[in-house]
């Protein structure tokens, strides 16, 4: 099985994190949103640094909820938006505590097929359509979580367009996606709506 790698960020740390560590993926997709991509994806391997040992949802989700806007707002910020991010990843390990016994890991496990886990994902707080849609691709292109009929669940993500986090295979690759949604924002169109060979 080839190695996984995500190379999001600009901070191999930070890159080797999102592989290793399930709440960091899961918090990395909730936190892009509003920030460049490698701003919201290291955001994790920061948090983590604040938190050390208690990096967990458990632990996260037994924390005061200002408590954790207070960690996010310490310079520099987490997030554009620091205190509504920490409110919101707050919420995603509440749900994971209550759902799935503290593991992220476990939202993507044992899934009959794509729509299954693009429900789960969906379910997740602060995950609308188009960033469930999103990450189950993530999933499936960069870490080999393929259930059956997940290209379907969340087309039209699961083409070879460079839309998205889930298609940063590469620097190369990072820069293709980053080419792509200036152009689609310029075209004033969703990123399910453009494309580059339209």
């Amino acid at each position: 099985m080839p190695k996984v790698s995500f190379p999001i960020t600009n901070d191999d740390d930070a890159n080797a994190f999102l592989v290793a560590d399930p709440l960091a993926l899961v918090l990395g997709m909730l936190f892009d949103q509003q920030v460049p991509m490698e701003w919201a994806f290291r955001a994790p391997y920061t948090l983590s640094q604040r938190l050390g040992d208690r990096f967990t949802a458990a632990d996260i989700a037994a924390m005061d909820p200002e408590d954790l806007v207070a960690v996010f707002v310490e310079k520099p910020a987490l997030h554009r938006y620091p205190a509504a991010m920490a409110r919101r990843a707050h919420a995603v390990c509440e749900h994971v505590v209550e759902r799935y016994k503290g593991d992220p890991a476990n939202i993507w496990r044992r899934v009959r097929d794509g729509q299954e886990l693009y429900e789960r994902v969906g379910a997740l707080p602060g995950f609308g359509e188009e960033k469930a849609k999103i990450f189950v691709a993530l999933l499936a292109k960069r870490f080999g979580k393929a259930p059956a009929g997940w290209q379907e669940a969340v087309a039209p993500f699961g083409d070879d367009e460079p839309r998205s986090a889930a298609d940063v295979s590469s620097k190369e690759r990072f820069t293709e996606v980053r080419a792509w949604k200036k152009a689609q924002k310029a075209a004033k169109k969703s990123k399910a709506e453009f494309s580059m060979k339209a």
